[in-house]
């Protein structure tokens, strides 16, 4: 397998063509965006539930429960085009090192230790939080801070509830949350009633660090997180659906099940609080100084210590060469054209076990050179989302003053 790995390497340039990984859901509803096809949603098995999330560049584990299979979650290298073979991401990544994500990374983290993914559900999520790393640490896991952004490519729908609630109103109490979390079993707590809603606004995003609760919008979301699954649902009941009591304390450790003030403890009260919440945590997209005819850029998701995402468009008709500092997955998400060596184009309609030409991790050393992109489109933008993880200079560090 080494020798196979290192041969995909070489021969792409230090880009590697990852195939579709998607992810089913046990809880909501598809939203049936995702550019699978209608019969496919399902594939997984009923009982498993639909097909909700494609994730992008993953080497973790999806925590879906007992009947999750060994590498659910977890991308593939595309390796033979024919048989639709492919080699395990993470493999990979544990081969090639440093060659691959750069010194700093291996060092620090010996992998990649960030993915994204496209999540597409029709209802709202729950109101949940994702532990921090301090907290995930406790149950051998790691924390999840994450941002979300919302590509208008795949939103002409924008599902059945488009906003998100994020925290608690600053005039909530501790008690009142408290409550909510012992009758969890007893009533319909409606906790959203203490939260703040905030309806979403197509090609912009916000930052969402672990330990804030909050509930997801119906619309499709790129989010780019850190590697973990872990999460905490103190929503009882979501537009209708009875979320099962283990789904509140799944993350806690053995000797804390159940306990109240340990439950409230994994909120981060001072953030999900905050009186200037949006102030801090919305991120409009920033663009970057033009430097080749025909190409923007735009940073998606910046200013915060873990995770960030660019988005690249290219004009009909037009070759541009990209530059990072850093290794990244890069998503395609409108067009059609070159990606390095290969062959690039947004899909338009996958069975569940299609390969697509769209996803692509770049080594450091690749992004670095340059990339070169051709849009061979005479009409349609070519459009790119990129996922980078902390180690990227380039990304703006605060927040612009308004």
């Amino acid at each position: 397998m080494s020798n196979q790995i290192r041969q995909l390497f070489q021969k792409g340039g230090g880009i590697f063509q990852l195939k579709p990984t998607w992810v089913p859901r046990g809880f909501n509803e598809p939203g049936r965006r995702l550019r699978l096809h209608p019969d496919d949603y399902y594939a997984f098995g009923l009982e498993r539930g639909g097909i909700c999330e494609r994730w992008l560049g993953s080497v973790t584990r999806a925590l879906n429960g007992p009947q999750t299979g060994p590498t659910e979650g977890m991308s593939f290298v595309l390796a033979d085009k024919e048989s639709k073979e492919g080699v395990l991401f993470a493999d990979v990544v544990k081969e090639l090192g440093a060659e691959l994500i750069g010194e700093e990374l291996a060092n620090r983290y010996q992998t990649w230790p960030t993915f994204a993914k496209l999540y597409d559900y029709d209802k709202p999520l729950f109101h949940h939080l994702h532990l921090t790393e301090e907290q995930a640490m406790r149950i051998g896991m790691h924390g999840k801070p994450e941002a979300y952004y919302f590509p208008s490519q795949y939103n002409a729908y924008l599902g059945r509830f488009p906003l998100t609630y994020f925290g608690f109103d600053p005039s909530v109490g501790p008690e009142e949350v408290k409550n909510c979390i012992r009758d969890y079993e007893k009533r319909d707590t409606r906790i959203t009633e203490l939260s703040r809603a905030y309806r979403v606004q197509l090609d912009t995003g916000w930052y969402t660090p672990a330990g804030v609760i909050h509930a997801p919008a119906s619309v499709v979301t790129y989010e780019p997180q850190w590697n973990s699954d872990v999460n905490t649902i103190m929503e009882n009941i979501t537009m209708g659906e009875v979320n099962p009591p283990h789904m509140l304390t799944d993350c806690q450790p053995d000797s804390e099940k159940g306990e109240i003030e340990a439950l409230f403890a994994q909120i981060d009260w001072a953030e999900s609080t905050r009186p200037d919440y949006k102030e801090t945590y919305f991120r409009p997209p920033l663009t970057l100084p033009g430097s080749q005819p025909g190409l923007m850029q735009e940073w998606v998701a910046y200013a915060n210590e873990w995770i960030a995402a660019k988005k690249v468009t290219v004009k009909p008709g037009t070759a541009v060469t990209l530059q990072d500092e850093a290794c990244y997955c890069a998503l395609v998400i409108q067009g059609h054209g070159s990606f390095g060596t290969f062959e690039c184009e947004a899909p338009e309609l996958l069975r569940w076990n299609d390969l697509s030409a769209d996803e692509f991790f770049v080594s450091e050393a690749a992004a670095k050179r340059g990339v070169k992109i051709i849009n061979t489109s005479s009409y349609s933008p070519l459009v790119i989302l990129q996922n980078f993880a902390n180690n990227n200079p380039a990304v703006p560090r605060k927040m612009e003053k308004g």
